[in-house]
């Protein structure tokens, strides 16, 4: 069986890099392609030797087009703009396309899911096998629990995170509103600063701390009168997210087009 062909877009960016290696070390993968936008200092560099490893034969361009028609998967860490470009020409080409990106508007959203009517699309605010059984973990409790538990979520990440509450906290939240029963939207409560009055019965909090090299850290706590229930994840290092894209280009080879999440890839909707 020949290799899965795996475009690697926003290749020199630090989770790009950690995605260069990882598809290399994996059997069965092979890198085919890799961009940075137009400007980009890292245009004709070779992928590999700019991960850190042995030189690929594969050189970063800024145009993802012939890319991407000859490749099997995409994976794209990026933004959201360029995520929807990436999603529209993999709709085209007919393969699959993991999104780690996060941040999304609604109409980003709208458009990636368009794209998915084509396109074999795998998209989660994180990709970790840890992250997403905590959220399994965060849905059943919040179901088991009533309302005598508030919830909040706290995140912590680098300080050059641009989006916040982060894609997981968001996941977090929604598995915990999920198991409540009601919508995110309806019960969230994303910003307390000045007199705020008491706290809302029902609403999930979410708390965000940004600073030094914090790869990604969540906790949900289910706060009662007398006790606390904490469920926490740490990341220590971006190859855990990295090995999850890898898993997800996998399975989603010969899936029928849609849009999909790491709980489908993970057997948890089985």
């Amino acid at each position: 069986m020949s290799n899965i062909k795996i475009v690697v877009v926003g290749a020199a960016g630090r989770m790009g890099r950690t995605l260069v290696r990882q598809v290399s070390q994996t059997q069965g993968c092979e890198i085919s392609g890799a961009t940075e936008p137009a400007g980009s200092a890292f245009l004709g560099r070779d992928a590999g030797a700019l991960a850190g490893i042995d030189a690929l034969g594969v050189s970063i361009t800024d145009d993802p087009l012939e890319l991407i028609a000859g490749a099997n998967a995409v994976l794209d860490f990026t933004s959201p703009a360029a995520a929807v470009g990436h999603a529209a020409l993999c709709a085209q080409a007919r393969i699959v396309h993991v999104i780690g990106t996060t941040g999304f508007e609604p109409e980003q959203e709208a458009a990636i899911a368009a794209a998915a009517r084509h396109a074999t699309i795998i998209k989660a605010g994180n990709m970790s096998l840890g992250v997403n059984l905590l959220a399994q973990l965060t849905k059943q409790v919040a179901k088991l629990l009533d309302a005598a538990f508030d919830i909040e979520i706290l995140e912590m990440h680098h300080r050059h995170k641009v989006d916040a509450p982060s894609g997981t906290a968001l996941l977090l939240g929604n598995a915990a509103a999920e198991g409540r029963g009601v919508k995110l939207s309806d019960v969230a409560a994303r910003g307390r600063d000045g007199i705020t009055g008491a706290r809302r019965s029902g609403d999930i909090g979410f708390a965000v701390l940004r600073g030094g090299g914090v790869v990604g850290e969540h906790s949900v706590l289910f706060a009662a009168d007398d006790e606390i229930i904490e469920l926490r994840h740490q990341a220590f290092d971006r190859s855990i997210f990295a090995r999850g894209a890898v898993a997800a280009a996998r399975w989603g080879q010969g899936k029928p087009p849609g849009l999909y999440t790491m709980a489908d890839v993970l057997g948890f909707h089985e």
